[in-house]
């Protein structure tokens, strides 16, 4: 990869041009970092709307086609589904079924079982199922 860094004229607006055969996730996650204000997120807990850290959020999951936010204490709603929370979400939360992301960083320990699946306990002890098809993304990422 390619990487040209020019200066705009003066008065010019900055400007960010991207040229690739495909969007990769990799790609589509470093654009969403660079049109993110932040690294947080909107999401509501009791009808209140909380902003909160990525780095707070232990996994993050849909049910029912809502998508729920897991953090250490308490559970919030966000409007975004799955896939756009994946796309928003730094490089250390990861796919790990077809209706979960979770955050490496509060992963304490990876237990495997003998279906080929695997078991993710995270630092407050809560245990997340991991689909046979994702455990060696993990391993990787680990």
């Amino acid at each position: 990869m390619k990487i040209t860094i020019k200066e705009p004229p003066e008065g010019a607006e900055e400007e960010i041009v991207v040229l690739c055969r495909n969007i990769s996730p990799e790609l589509l996650s470093m654009l969403n970092a660079l049109k993110a204000p932040s690294n947080t997120i909107v999401a509501s807990l009791g009808g209140a709307l909380h902003k909160l850290s990525f780095s707070d959020i232990l996994y993050i999951e849909t049910v029912d086609k809502k998508t729920f936010l897991y953090g250490e204490n308490a559970t919030y709603e966000a409007k975004q589904r799955l896939f756009e929370l994946e796309a928003l979400a730094p490089r250390d939360f990861l796919r790990i079924s077809k209706s979960t992301i979770i955050n490496l960083n509060k992963v304490k320990t990876l237990i495997p079982t003998l279906s080929g699946n695997a078991e993710a306990v995270l630092n407050n002890n809560e245990r997340v199922a991991i689909s046979r098809r994702y455990v060696s993304n993990l391993k990787k990422s680990l």
